[in-house]
């Protein structure tokens, strides 16, 4: 199928799928058509393991989307689609570039679609369906939407005409609906790779080349041996000041009595901001020395152990971070920025251990990029397939200080749960406000309706 064929089959989903509806499942339905279609187009040699994992998280995360249709479940099916295109078309481009590509097409769009002959292929005299689509439906079609609106400016009576008809036509939406699925169309199908971007990729690669492996300082007034020596320095210092600090922080958490909820939330606050600064300055601070020959050092062992040490003391400064947001959490219940709190302390976790497998196995430093890339788009997958406001509500109601209000106003996809809790405890106002915000759901057309709210039975009066 020809890139023309496929931008304008994009263009007529779209307008299908989103003409007066609200984006809930058909999103889902929409990423899943364009993961299959990428699979049917792509070649059988590109359809490696990644690949077929990428089709699977795309299929997965549009569920998902159709279920909740929330922020995170959008951003994992954009994310997952756009993958499985950039993979299957340029499965030898390191990941950390297609953000890269992305950016350049989202622009590039406004210069690049007047090329036509780069994406549109002219059919030969036997087969013209695309000249006469263009002759016959979108050349008229867009001069009649045109003038259209301006006669509708001009006369409230035309405008009626259209506007109580049965039909109930809505040529702006039309339009706008045809615009944005072709700006999806042309950059997931016809996006473009610069060559400065193609430049970039061999130094992403997570491997030295052997010239690397020659040793050079990196500063024109030291000598290798100084440079090694400032490092251990730096490294031991750094580690007796760390050890000082692990000591007081777990002193003042497991030892010192926290009052009130404000100055717990504060401390938590403030100790989870000085352990995420810590992490990545500690990473930061290994990159730097870990760059280009000190891994291959042999006089550099003392160096790789000190800064093996950092790596595990920071470790367990997470750890005890960890633990002071459990007891934030045990003290006054769950909520959406105590969860995240120990999502940002699992991807500085995740991103200790990749610097310490970085030293031990000498990577170079796009290995740690490539590495914590897919760790995020993971953590994007994990977050947009679990129901975190049903776990937040099941943990607080069994709490004795369970604020009924909050968790109805401001905790999502919880209305099951807090059913069953108004019927327990005989709260009518709650079920009834519960009954309308479902029923409301309920009633959406097909394309318009978010499945959670569909398996909920809410009974009758």
């Amino acid at each position: 199928m020809k890139k023309h064929h496929l931008i304008f089959i994009t263009v007529f989903a779209v307008i299908v799928l989103f003409y007066k509806e609200y984006i809930a499942l058909n999103l889902g339905i929409l990423g899943i058509f364009l993961s299959i279609l990428t699979f049917t187009q792509t070649k059988p040699e590109f359809r490696n393991r990644t690949f077929l994992t990428l089709f699977v998280t795309s299929i997965f995360s549009s569920l998902a989307f159709a279920w909740f249709g929330d922020a995170i479940s959008f951003i994992a099916v954009f994310t997952s689609v756009f993958l499985l295109r950039f993979k299957g078309t340029y499965p030898k481009l390191k990941p950390f570039l297609y953000i890269e590509v992305l950016l350049v097409n989202l622009v590039s769009i406004v210069g690049r679609v007047f090329y036509t002959e780069k994406w549109y292929e002219k059919p030969k005299e036997s087969k013209g369906f695309g000249k006469k689509l263009i002759t016959f439906i979108l050349i008229p079609g867009l001069f009649i939407t045109i003038f259209f609106f301006i006669y509708a400016q001009g006369s409230d009576h035309f405008a009626n005409l259209f506007r109580d008809s049965e039909l109930e036509f809505q040529p702006l939406t039309f339009a706008v609906l045809a615009i944005i699925g072709f700006y999806i169309g042309f950059i997931f199908w016809n996006f473009g790779v610069e060559r400065f971007i193609f430049k970039q990729n061999h130094y992403l690669n997570d491997d030295f080349s052997g010239l690397v492996k020659i040793q050079k300082p990196t500063f024109s007034f030291l000598d290798i041996d100084s440079e090694r020596t400032s490092g251990l320095i730096s490294f031991s210092a750094l580690n007796v000041l760390l050890l000082i600090f692990v000591a007081t922080y777990n002193y003042e958490q497991f030892f010192e009595v926290t009052k009130s909820a404000d100055s717990l939330s504060a401390e938590t606050h403030e100790r989870v901001n000085a352990v995420i600064m810590s992490i990545i300055m500690a990473i930061l601070v290994t990159l730097f020395y870990f760059k280009k020959g000190f891994n291959f050092d042999n006089k550099a062992n003392s160096l790789k152990i000190s800064a093996k040490i950092w790596i595990v003391l920071n470790a367990v400064l997470v750890i005890s971070a960890s633990l002071k947001n459990s007891e934030y959490i045990i003290n006054y219940g769950l909520t959406y920025k105590r969860l995240g709190v120990y999502g940002f302390l699992t991807m500085a976790l995740i991103g200790l251990i990749f610097t310490f497998i970085k030293i031990q196995k000498k990577k170079t430093n796009a290995f740690l990029f490539n590495q914590m890339f897919w760790a995020c788009y993971g953590l994007i997958l994990v977050c947009s397939y679990v129901n975190w406001g049903g776990i937040i509500t099941s943990n607080n109601i069994k709490r004795k200080d369970f604020v009924d209000n909050y968790h109805l106003a401001s905790v999502n996809y919880n209305e099951q749960i807090l059913l069953d809790y108004a019927e327990k405890t005989g709260n009518r106002e709650m079920k009834n406000q519960l009954r309308e915000r479902i029923e409301s759901y309920q009633k959406e057309t097909f394309l318009s309706k978010i499945l959670y709210y569909e398996f909920i039975k809410i009974g009758k009066e």
